[in-house]
């Protein structure tokens, strides 16, 4: 088998709560993302998007990287990944600068930057991103690329998205455990916006709420750019738990029953008993039959749950005014039958469900968003390198230290 060349390859490694997903695209004519190699398996080893079992992730990690990898045709050696989980933190920040020239230059740019990152953030956590919103020359407001403009002072307003240190090196010793390299880690949903988002939501006001296994991943964004971003941990899982517990059936029957046949509707029959007909129950002495309508009473009142703290938190934000594009649904267990539906009954706004695009190849990849994340995090990792982003190296804090010790003394002597 004929080897592509990987200079033109790109990988991305989404580590989910319930699977692993592997994907690899090949850039074409420069600009086109193409989806050559998809890898999925099971995962174990996470519980609410961190992981808790080292060598089941590897394993898990493994097995999608090499079902993707034969399925390109090629090897990778290096990938994105996507993390997430509750033990994310995020805050708006703000810095200002005198410009020094009176031209805003690439380093006014990463000193105001400097300036507005300068915030108190935990030992046990580390700055994943800090992401510009606007810039402001001399109080004009509302500037995206400031770089060349003439004025004497320069503010920027930025998104910083904080995560545990310790989870953030255990997904790094995984990866690098397969034998690869992190290029970069990217927030989920912020890579999931890159998947499902217009640049037209975007500026008009959007939520995106990424409904995964073990955590709900809400980003906001207005002006084109993040405002807020958050973690619920309530999510797929724990639907499947009330399953479990409601009907008394093992957590493996309540997950197929939820994945199949259950579905947030009230116009399913009442009395109509589920497909998979009498459900061995926890006592295998015992069978039960469970109707739709008691099946789809637990499930809606759980994704109504969720759906309202959410709904309560952007309030507290004083954002849910500000989303006029209204709310972009996606993630494996955002494809519930019904949940549009029930989504625009709680939050009182025009809902749709994201499915990944701003890429070719593989139909079911397309037309399905558990792979938005994976999708997102090509995307990201395209964008990366077409800034030159070079390989995150996760250890060398020193050297990063040096490196910015030699800037300033550049720029002030």
């Amino acid at each position: 088998m004929m080897k592509k060349p990987t200079n033109n390859l790109l990988a991305a490694l989404d580590v989910g709560t319930n699977k692993v997903v592997a994907l690899i695209g090949e850039v074409q004519d420069g600009e086109n993302v193409v989806i050559i190699g998809v890898g999925t398996h099971p995962s174990r080893g996470l519980k609410q998007g961190m992981v808790v079992n080292i060598d089941v992730t590897v394993q898990s990690m493994q097995n999608a990287i090499e079902e993707a990898e034969r399925m390109a045709g090629c090897k990778v050696h290096s990938v994105y990944t996507g993390i997430a989980g509750s033990h994310i933190r995020s805050l708006n920040s703000q810095g200002i600068v005198a410009i020094r020239d009176s031209e805003v230059t690439a380093f006014d740019i990463e000193r105001v930057i400097d300036a507005a990152k300068a915030v108190a953030i935990p030992a046990d956590q580390k700055i994943l991103h800090i992401l510009p919103q606007e810039f402001i020359v001399d109080h004009q407001s509302g500037i995206k690329e400031p770089i060349g403009m003439s004025g004497v002072r320069l503010e920027a307003r930025v998104h910083i998205v904080s995560g545990s240190v310790s989870a953030t090196q255990n997904i790094v010793k995984c990866v690098e455990r397969c034998n690869l390299k992190v290029a970069n880690i990217i927030l989920q949903p912020l890579a999931s916006s890159l998947a499902v988002l217009s640049e037209d939501e975007k500026e008009l006001g959007v939520c995106l709420i990424d409904i995964g296994g073990g955590t709900t991943d809400i980003a906001t964004f207005n002006n084109g750019a993040i405002c807020h971003s958050f973690v619920i941990p309530i999510a797929g899982d724990q639907v499947t738990n009330d399953i479990a517990i409601a009907f008394r059936i093992p957590t493996k029957q309540a997950e197929a029953i939820k994945i199949n046949q259950a579905s947030v509707l009230h116009s399913v029959s009442e009395e109509a008993v589920v497909k998979a007909g009498a459900v061995l129950t926890v006592d295998v002495r015992h069978m039960r039959e469970i109707t739709e309508g008691n099946l789809c009473e637990v499930v809606e009142a759980r994704y109504e749950e969720l759906f309202n703290l959410i709904k309560h938190e952007l309030e507290r934000r004083g954002i849910l005014d500000n989303i006029a594009a209204g709310i972009v649904l996606t993630g494996g267990a955002s494809k519930m039958t019904g949940l549009i539906d029930l989504a625009e009954r709680v939050f009182q706004l025009p809902v749709r469900l994201g499915s990944p695009c701003n890429v070719t190849g593989k139909a079911e990849i397309l037309n399905n968003p558990i792979f938005s994340t994976g999708v997102g995090l090509l995307l990201s990792g395209y964008q990366h390198q077409q800034e030159g982003g070079a390989e995150v190296n996760f250890g060398d804090g020193v050297k990063n230290l040096w490196e910015k010790m030699r800037s300033w003394f550049q720029g002030n002597f």
